[in-house]
């Protein structure tokens, strides 16, 4: 398979293309038809958790938040006696959870309320590593937070986020050496793609954990904020970065994620064919001639993702 028909492989994989080729404008309606079909799940005037199942009421809590918020989704790991430890019971709520928000178009972006420790991993990793991939496929921006420990697989889910931000005092590492196991969910390919190589090798080598400060030095994180007396700094920072992309055009920041990934794994010259074609995507739809009335009647505009 070459490239580029990889490339219109993972375009449907955002709903962005059939899988015929059609134009652009049928294109667009494809994407009208599936989005009608799709069961979408929205709130009024509160912030609602969704229980995935009986059993994720200790585990992981899915936040979709309302009101000037809306599009914002917040996913959080609630295992304190494990201090949030991966478990085999985790990963599989979070691919419901993560499957569920996939689907929902209303979506513009994710956070990862990212606090989580290495354990249990070993008989399961398989099912971490494609939860794991699934979380970097997601065609949203995700931002991972991280406000407390982040090793082993909840550093490699923070790897697979589009952005991370941390606490100063946040701590985080690939730290299976130490057991006499290596990274299985991607930390030993993300990591290196993501700082300097010789950086990375020395810190999976030496099971080394560094805090927030460190890491954003490092840039394994593109920010490192102060903690505050809660404890939440990193997710109130990601949620500022939530609500500065929220208003934007949610197509345009979708295609726009999709052109830098896949982008960044070819050679310039077809990275920017990938480009072209990713803006032809932009091009018929609604929220574009929204954008060029707004700016027109010089008000802001009113996106919604058609």
């Amino acid at each position: 398979m070459s490239i580029l028909a990889k490339y219109r492989s993972a375009l449907r994989a955002f709903g962005a293309i059939t899988a015929s080729g059609d134009s652009a404008c049928g294109l667009h309606a494809a994407i009208a038809s599936v989005c009608a079909r799709q069961q979408l799940w929205t709130c009024h005037h509160r912030v609602v958790t969704r229980r995935l199942s009986s059993e994720s009421k200790d585990e992981l809590r899915v936040r979709y938040l309302d009101g000037q918020d809306s599009g914002i989704v917040v996913v959080g790991i609630n295992r304190p006696k494990a201090k949030n430890a991966i478990s085999k019971n985790l990963v599989k709520l979070m691919f419901e959870a993560v499957q569920d928000i996939k689907k929902n178009n209303k979506v513009r972006s994710l956070i990862f309320r990212a606090k989580m420790q290495q354990s249990e991993v070993g008989p399961f990793v398989s099912k971490a590593r494609a939860l794991i991939s699934e979380i970097g496929n997601l065609p949203m921006p995700t931002i991972a937070a991280i406000d407390g420990s982040a090793l082993g697989g909840g550093l490699e889910m923070a790897l697979s986020c589009d952005i991370r931000i941390a606490s100063s005092t946040a701590k985080m590492g690939l730290v299976e050496t130490k057991l006499a196991i290596i990274p299985g969910a991607g930390g030993t390919q993300r990591l290196p793609r993501l700082i300097n190589t010789s950086l990375a090798k020395e810190l999976i080598f030496a099971a080394r954990v560094v805090d927030g400060s460190e890491a954003s030095r490092l840039g394994l994180v593109s920010h490192a904020v102060e903690q505050n007396s809660v404890g939440d700094a990193a997710y109130q920072q990601a949620l500022e970065l939530a609500r500065e992309i929220n208003p934007q055009g949610p197509i345009a920041v979708r295609m726009a994620k999709l052109a830098i990934n896949q982008g960044m794994e070819v050679d310039l010259s077809t990275g920017l064919a990938i480009e072209e074609a990713c803006y032809a995507q932009v091009i018929p739809t609604k929220d574009r001639l929204e954008g060029l009335a707004a700016f027109k009647e010089k008000r802001l505009p009113n996106y919604k993702g058609e």
